[in-house]
């Protein structure tokens, strides 16, 4: 187990997970898929057991033995594309947990699933971790109803789970669409940076976490750099 002042957020498919243990929640990531090399998020309140997963990508091979006993009681797909949920069905067939999404997402993850979609949240929502919970913040701009989750740890500093719309060293793909890339960082400034403090940690769908202070001086640049 990797306590919280050595944990790094580096994994790689195939890879050992790291687990972040924080006064109420552990955090377990773990990268899957050589090619897209998802990140999923395995969250555990210590007091209650029971577990939330951001992101069913791949490999249920390597996430239900993350899960164990759980009980799992929701997966939340931060987005519709399809690197995010290949394991989404295998994952709620072996557990039964709740599906969770944004809502102008919902229908497309259960057309490329086959998985209906339970809760279809937006902005200010929640999604409960056991005695804990993640405030939901919606980012459009990557996909229509790409979502982000935050922990705020009551005893440090947050959390924040931001799928494929936020990275270190930019926001996520728009594809070279001018629209989609302006209402994207848009929303991060509004809703991330300009809510949040330097000390918030976030953890992406992709590669290596970082923290928003370490991003913060760069936001001009991305605006001007257009993607």
């Amino acid at each position: 187990m990797v306590s919280e002042e050595t944990y790094t957020g580096h994994v790689t498919p195939g890879g050992p997970a790291q687990t972040r243990t924080l006064e109420h929640l552990s955090i377990i990531k773990v990268a899957v898929d050589e090619q897209m090399s998802n990140n999923c998020y395995l969250l555990t309140c210590r007091e209650t057991g029971e577990q939330v997963l951001i992101d069913a990508a791949d490999s249920a091979q390597t996430l239900l033995p993350l899960v164990g006993d759980g009980p799992l009681t929701h997966v939340v797909t931060t987005h519709q594309h399809w690197d995010h949920h290949r394991a989404l069905a295998d994952v709620v067939g072996a557990t039964d947990a709740a599906t969770v999404a944004g809502d102008p997402d919902a229908e497309a993850i259960t057309e490329q699933t086959g998985v209906p979609i339970a809760l279809q949240v937006g902005d200010g929502d929640t999604v409960p971790v056991g005695s804990c919970s993640l405030s939901v913040i919606a980012l459009a701009g990557h996909t229509p109803g790409s979502i982000a989750l935050l922990y705020d740890d009551p005893s440090g500093h947050g959390h924040l789970f931001t799928g494929d719309s936020l990275f270190p060293g930019g926001v996520g793909n728009t594809q070279g669409d001018a629209e989609r890339f302006r209402q994207l960082l848009d929303d991060v400034e509004a809703k991330i940076f300009d809510r949040l403090p330097d000390d918030v940690w976030f953890y992406p769908g992709h590669g290596d976490d970082s923290t928003l202070g370490a991003e913060r001086p760069h936001l001009a640049e991305w605006r001007e750099r257009g993607w």
